[in-house]
């Protein structure tokens, strides 16, 4: 009899060839662990080739799922349950999978000839080489193809269901609710009855297969999780920063207009907004990076609200018109989902690779402020907060997430709308100079300029060259009105402080003598590292940044108070640079760039060891 095993947390990796749909696997068990009120993080994992041959290693994608009874803040670092479709990825895998740890493989694959290509002399499912973990070989695709066999399909449509019989099966195995998949292939395969017909069988037969045999000794059981009373749903980064762009436009009364041309892992905020045009979303896929950042501010000079989408290499394209946003002080938002670099493969894996370039890329003197979100669901917040300061201030705004955000999934509490603060575009409609004129660059007590729609009457304007007379936005040369309009650009960027909450430190002892900064997607591993350290009765701070230009007003008093500041990046030290060269403060560069987010058991080791040195020093 199998024995429920009661678990706080799991870490679960489903990983086969690119068409093993394990992507979808993962996303639909996310799904039902959702629905099952566990808090979760996801870490999808996709091949660094294009079209890399069908079981080989380089071809093997993953998708990483940890859910637990409590708050969450990683996708983990190491599988408690590694499922495994053929052998490479079973290859590709293995050396996360800590002693002990669970495998279920589908034999089907793991014929002479497949063993080969990934460097297998022998089966590693009979040869004994597994015996240090909890191995489950199943043949799960012979079993998938005679569970939808009398549908009348044939072999290689029979076949693509396993994927849905392993997801019955891990349904089962971890009491996760099957009603939300089968409801999702009914509506994803209306159209091709004999489809869904196949997806719900094999599903139902992997769970039933669970219920009837034998081979598995326990069944495990993760309970809900506690959290705030509200609606909630399972977002990705690209599509909560989407839903973001679309309420600050909403909450302004501006059409979104996005231009953007397909990079890697950009390209889904494109979709995603694309999908939106009955909520009035206009988007553009332009012939390259130049053309869509273009469309963009043309359509923020019109009266909507410009937004481009993009990673490093197409910001670095980008630069010359931002910096044109900058000179005529439109708002613009400009997203860069950051990877490790230019060209396909390793480059395109996630990695917080932009920041200098977002800071100083652009050519002269041309500043504006650069935001970062946090997590997931946090690129809805970070991405509104763009487009409010944009709009307020008059300005382009970079908002940084990377490909680990991106792609990744949380719970998020859908927000009541209604709370959110207006945003009030504020369009020039009057004449604003008592002799009857009308000048563009009047300003607020903010340092923001009127923004009049071209084709209002009375108020044509000119919107000034490489330089600009303060006021009017005519031509200028004359020098001394070019250093006071760089000036006058950078005191409006500054200013924006005093809209930046004060930095927020968490040291619940206030005993600690190290302090973790960070910012972008290593909130999360640091928080989970921190949460360990105190764990094992040693203090910590951490403290995290969003505000990256301009940065909170008291971060230099923070950084003082502490005797060892560590800065956690995946770069070489970007931020810790920065920090050291505005503050003349000892920062230390923690650094990770292996296109994977960084780990949490690695830092809570280091930090122990860094805790432990700073204190035998007293």
């Amino acid at each position: 009899m199998t024995e429920v095993t009661t678990v706080d947390h799991v870490v679960i990796r489903f990983a086969g060839d690119s068409g093993d749909g394990m992507q979808l696997t993962g996303d639909r068990f996310t799904h039902d662990t959702a629905v099952a009120g566990n808090d979760f993080s996801t870490l999808p994992n996709f091949p660094a080739e294009i079209r890399a041959p069908a079981g080989t290693v380089a071809g093997v994608s993953s998708f990483q799922l940890h859910f637990a009874d409590f708050d969450i803040r990683t996708p983990g670092d190491r599988p408690d349950v590694l499922v495994a479709m053929n052998p490479a990825a079973l290859k590709a895998n293995l050396a996360d999978l800590p002693r002990g740890g669970l495998i279920i493989a589908d034999t089907a694959d793991f014929t002479p000839r497949n063993l080969a290509k990934v460097g297998y002399a022998s089966d590693p499912l009979t040869d004994g080489s597994l015996s240090d973990y909890q191995v489950h070989a199943l043949d799960l695709s012979g079993q998938a193809t005679a569970a939808v066999a009398a549908l009348g399909l044939g072999r290689k449509e029979a076949g693509r269901t396993k994927n849905m019989y392993a997801l019955g099966l891990l349904d089962w195995l971890y009491h996760r609710p099957i009603e939300s998949t089968i409801e999702f292939l009914e509506r994803k395969f209306a159209k091709v009855p004999e489809i869904r017909d196949a997806n719900i069988a094999a599903l139902k037969a992997g769970h039933a297969f669970g219920e009837t045999t034998e081979v598995f000794a326990n069944r495990y059981k993760v309970a809900p999780a506690p959290a705030p009373s509200g609606t909630y749903r399972q977002i990705s980064g690209n599509r909560a920063l989407s839903y973001g762009l679309m309420a600050g436009a909403a909450k302004a009364g501006l059409q979104l207009f996005l231009g953007a041309y397909p990079i890697t892992p950009a390209s889904d905020i494109l979709h995603h907004l694309a999908a939106a045009k009955e909520a009035g979303v206009l988007t553009f896929q332009a012939e390259d990076e130049i053309a869509a950042v273009g469309a963009a501010l043309g359509a923020s000079f019109a009266g909507r609200l410009g937004v481009t989408a993009t990673s490093g290499p197409g910001l670095a394209l980008k630069m010359e018109t931002i910096g044109l946003a900058v000179m005529l002080e439109l708002p613009l938002v400009i997203c860069d989902i950051q990877r490790a670099g230019p060209a396909t493969g390793m480059p395109t894996k996630t990695e917080q690779a932009d920041l200098t370039q977002a800071l100083f890329g652009r050519h002269g003197e041309a500043p504006l402020p650069v935001i970062a979100a946090q997590s997931p669901g946090d690129c809805f917040a970070a991405a509104f907060e763009a487009v409010k300061i944009a709009i307020d201030y008059r300005t382009p705004v970079i908002l940084l997430s990377d490909g680990y955000l991106a792609n990744g999934a949380e719970p998020w509490q859908v927000p009541d709308l209604s709370v959110l603060p207006a945003i009030d575009p504020a369009f020039a409609t009057e004449l604003n100079r008592p002799d009857g004129e009308f000048w563009p660059y009047l300003r607020d007590e903010k340092l923001a300029r009127a923004w009049a729609i071209p084709g209002t009457e009375g108020l044509e304007h000119r919107i000034g060259g490489i330089e600009k007379a303060d006021g009017t936005g005519a031509v200028s040369y004359d020098p001394a009105n070019h250093e006071f309009m760089v000036n006058l650009r950078q005191q409006k960027v500054d200013g924006i402080q005093a809209v930046v909450p004060p930095v927020q430190v968490d040291d619940p002892s206030g005993r600690a003598k190290v302090l973790v900064l960070g910012w972008g997607s290593t909130y999360g591993p640091i928080s989970a590292a921190a949460r360990r350290v105190r764990g094992s009765g040693r203090d910590v701070a951490t403290a995290h940044l969003r505000h990256l230009n301009p940065l909170p007003a008291n971060l230099g008093d923070v950084l003082r108070s502490y005797e060892r500041v560590i800065v956690p990046e995946m770069n070489l030290g970007q931020l810790s640079m920065v920090l050291r060269a505005k503050y003349l403060v000892d920062v230390y560069p923690y650094t990770r760039v292996r296109g994977l987010p960084i780990s949490l058991s690695e830092l809570a080791a280091d930090l122990t060891e860094i805790i432990d040195y700073q204190e035998g020093l007293e």
